[in-house]
């Protein structure tokens, strides 16, 4: 059973930083894809950025290419999501998402995804 776990959330001043956490608890994380999506108050939850299950060949949304970078630690069953340049227009309840069987061009659909955590706010103030 996947569980995740998201933590590093908060509030920050525009042009700030933050780096977001999702554990897994479960023992097969290393062959999960994992992906970040966010949800804003009033929209519709939309896809961050996403691994297939090696670390190679990320995947991002044009929104925050450049200024997020997604990262795994597969020995610590944990993924990252290093904010930074951080603008109003990222504020959103951020998810971590993981599914074992979810293809290349699925991977930004949070459909496709079968497992999820509890989400974990950033705010961000001018």
């Amino acid at each position: 059973q996947v569980q995740l776990v998201e933590s590093g959330g908060g509030l920050v001043q525009a042009g700030g930083s933050l780096r977001l956490s999702c554990a897994d608890s479960g023992r097969t994380f290393s062959t999960y894809a994992m992906g970040w999506f966010r949800q804003a108050p009033g929209k519709e939850r939309e896809f961050v950025a996403a691994f297939r299950r090696t670390n190679s060949n990320p995947l991002y949304a044009d929104s925050i290419k450049g200024r997020f970078t997604i990262s795994r630690d597969n020995a610590k069953n944990t993924m990252y999501l290093q904010m930074k340049n951080l603008n109003p227009e990222d504020t959103a309840i951020y998810y971590c998402a993981a599914d074992s069987r979810i293809i290349l061009s699925s991977m930004k659909e949070p459909a496709r995804y079968d497992y999820w955590g509890q989400g974990t706010q950033v705010t961000v103030s001018l």
